[in-house]
């Protein structure tokens, strides 16, 4: 038998917020129909986490957050360096995908990507795209600080070994901040969706949407929050996180997840 693959490190980032009177809504993102993972379902932005693209200052551009502090809250099993850049990744990633950037200004107030700043944060967009590093000349360029204190780690999602792609993924979320517009890059992003996690279960139900089980999972906890999004994020962040792996199993010729728990799973 096979050594299962080693999964990639990732990080995603689930923006919630408000929609009056009593519901939160989250983003929802369709990958690409020819993607290699998780083609034409809808998902959170996010993706790799690359530990050799943070800088020897990378902390320093953090608000509210150290590499110690990630740490302990990962698990402890992860090094400082390896542990902030999970936070990085998130926030780097969702500005990839969708062009939201969490990061304050230099006023020390929530960046908001104003009509005189599109073109410019645009570029940055392209350049972080290409290569990783462009992110953090950004970031200088601009003298924004990264908003991690708005970021809250509530879930561990490793793909089955049966899988020949695996990802070792941090789940985290924000509020999304105001003064920004969500957009799909057009590559790998075909389509964005503001849905509350009953309005995704329900056009999942009738096939209009593909959602994947840890989507599926982590939109429940999402629900279990209640509203507004402040306390949702409030109950997420002092969650205790469970490392889930779910197996694939073949049932009636068809691939079935099984997690955790399920008589089924070794």
């Amino acid at each position: 038998m096979p050594q299962p693959v080693t999964p990639s490190a990732a990080a995603t980032l689930v923006f919630v917020r408000d929609r009056l009177p009593s519901a939160v809504e989250t983003l929802l993102l369709q990958r690409h129909a020819k993607s290699k993972f998780a083609a034409g379902d809808y998902v959170f932005a996010g993706g790799k986490v690359e530990t050799d693209d943070m800088p020897a200052d990378g902390e320093s551009f953090c608000r509210g957050l150290t590499a110690e502090t990630a740490s302990a809250r990962l698990g402890g099993d992860l090094s400082p360096r390896e542990a902030l850049s999970y936070w990085v990744g998130a926030i780097r990633e969702a500005f990839e995908e969708v062009g939201i950037l969490l990061a304050y200004g230099p006023d020390d107030e929530l960046l908001r990507i104003t009509a005189d700043r599109r073109e410019r944060y645009a570029a940055y967009r392209s350049a972080t795209q290409k290569a990783n590093p462009a992110f953090f000349d950004m970031l200088r360029a601009e003298r924004l600080t990264l908003a991690t204190d708005r970021v809250v780690y509530f879930a561990h999602w490793i793909t089955p070994e049966e899988q020949p792609l695996r990802f070792d993924t941090r789940f985290f979320a924000a509020r999304m901040p105001p003064g920004q517009e969500p957009t799909a890059d057009g590559y790998e992003i075909v389509d964005l969706k503001w849905l509350t996690p009953a309005e995704a279960f329900a056009a999942h139900k009738r096939k209009e949407i593909g959602l994947r089980t840890p989507t599926i999972k982590n939109l429940e906890l999402v629900q279990q929050g209640g509203a507004p999004a402040e306390r949702v994020l409030a109950q997420l962040g002092v969650r205790e996180v469970p490392t889930i792996r779910p197996r694939i199993l073949q049932v009636d010729g068809k691939p079935v997840p099984v997690l955790p728990g399920d008589p089924r799973w070794y």
